[in-house]
């Protein structure tokens, strides 16, 4: 009876752990020249970049059998599910706790944002950095938010969404002809229409990407609920994670390409999977936006309770791009996050994102924790250097950010730079040493 027993939870265990794959999508890419094949197969075909499309079909998997021996197709690849998970939750902060006062912001809750303190607080000197300018002029930023989509109407983020000014409002009409319908804000890649494309209304459906987008960007100095780290910053939503996590490949892909196209410098990423089928369009495709548009995609590292992602991969964070910056998280006493993976070679550096407190949808405001955090902690002082320094491409904003970094012993051997990211120390690194930047840019 235990053998028989242990037959069955075997079968399930192994059963559960199958990779999951959408049936009705597939990677092709061609042959330099070659044409996507007709077959009865295919409902439709989205172009990606290069040689690489995505193809709508009724069955995947015989759609991959019947293009196995074709010589115009170099290879196929499922679109895989990232496997359900649950997302950090967004709790209050019943202590009220203020851990500063912000001269910079006249906003009434920043006080109660650790992160904003000083080096040695173990923050990210944002304060001090607002305080101490270094003088120059700076551009919009557009930092496009890959996540579960972002309260647009929050009072904290309706002034800071990015716009698509080649769009009229709920026309149900593709003004710009880009082949998302009344993309105002950004788009919804979890709900599609029969040919598969995206719905252009990306309003949150769980509080996760409204608090990373406040953590962004939120409104500065509108006496109003918080303030965000970039001062001159728009955030491009998108919706393609589900409340459960469990986002696909394909979806991804067209979250990057969507973000790169329409301007977007800095995609954030505060999700990812432990497990790669053998697969690189994901890689692929930010390897192209880096060189293509200059982009430069932040990860999370993951919340594996201090797994290493040297050992243990986790994507896209673990993917090999030099266009991708991966965060570890950091908590109040500058420590790493109980939660935070780690990994000497594939996490880049660290920021603060144990109890980080930020927008949530309906004009709320919470803590939440996670790696989650810590990513758009790092997004936002890339954004607000970027917003200084708008020549710099994703490759040189990442290496002054890693560059500035406070250099923390304990993190030597955890992660690339062994140091957290600081605001204050990055612009003045990247005034000082700008001329030799620029010439190195590839």
């Amino acid at each position: 009876m235990k053998i028989a027993i242990l037959s069955v939870i075997l079968v399930i265990s192994a059963f559960a752990e199958t990779p999951r794959f959408e049936t009705t999508r597939l990677f092709i890419k061609l042959a330099p020249g070659a044409k996507v094949p007709s077959s009865d197969l295919i409902k439709s075909v989205k172009p990606l970049f290069g040689q690489n499309y995505l193809v709508n079909t009724t069955n995947a998997v015989a759609l991959e059998n019947e293009l196995k021996n074709n010589k115009n197709i170099v290879a196929t690849e499922k679109s895989y599910f990232a496997g359900k998970n649950e997302l950090p939750k967004a709790k209050k902060d019943k202590s009220m706790t203020e851990f500063n006062f912000f001269e910079a912001f006249n906003d009434p809750k920043v006080s109660r944002i650790w992160s904003f303190k000083d080096i040695g607080d173990y923050g990210v000197s944002v304060d001090r950095a607002y305080m101490n300018p270094i003088g120059l002029a700076k551009e919009e930023v557009i930092v496009a938010v890959v996540d579960t989509g972002v309260d647009y109407n929050h009072e904290d983020l309706k002034n800071v969404m990015w716009i698509n000014s080649k769009e009229i409002p709920n026309n149900g009409i593709d003004d710009d002809n880009n082949g998302y319908v009344d993309d105002v804000h950004g788009i919804d890649t979890l709900n599609k229409d029969d040919q598969g494309n995206a719905s252009g209304d990306p309003m949150a459906s769980h509080a996760h990407g409204t608090h990373v987008a406040g953590t962004i960007a939120a409104e500065q100095n509108n006496h109003t609920g918080i303030a965000g780290i970039a001062s001159n910053v728009k955030i491009m939503a998108i919706r393609a994670v589900p409340d459960s996590s469990d986002e696909t490949d394909a979806d991804v892909v067209e979250s990057f390409l969507y973000a790169a196209k329409h301007g977007a410098r800095i995609i954030n990423c505060s999700f990812g999977k432990k497990h790669n089928e053998g697969g690189m369009i994901v890689n692929e495709t930010i390897d192209h936006i880096g060189k293509t548009y200059g982009v430069l995609v932040i990860a999370a590292a993951g919340n594996e309770y201090r797994s290493d992602n040297d050992v243990k991969p986790k994507y896209p964070a673990s993917f090999p791009s030099d266009h991708l910056m991966v965060i570890a998280s950091t908590n109040k006493t500058g420590g790493l996050s109980w939660f935070s993976n780690i990994g000497k070679k594939t996490v880049d550096v660290a920021a603060p994102g144990s109890s980080i407190y930020s927008t949530v949808p309906g004009n709320g405001y919470a803590n939440m924790s996670g790696t989650s955090m810590a990513a758009p902690t790092a997004a936002g002082v890339t954004a607000e250097v970027l917003s200084h320094f708008p020549d710099f491409n994703g490759q040189t904003i990442k290496k002054v950010i890693m560059d500035s970094a406070v250099a923390h012993p304990p993190f030597q051997h955890r992660m690339v730079s062994g140091a957290r990211v600081n605001l204050h120390l990055a612009l003045r690194h990247a005034l000082k040493n700008y001329d030799n930047l620029i010439r190195a840019q590839k």
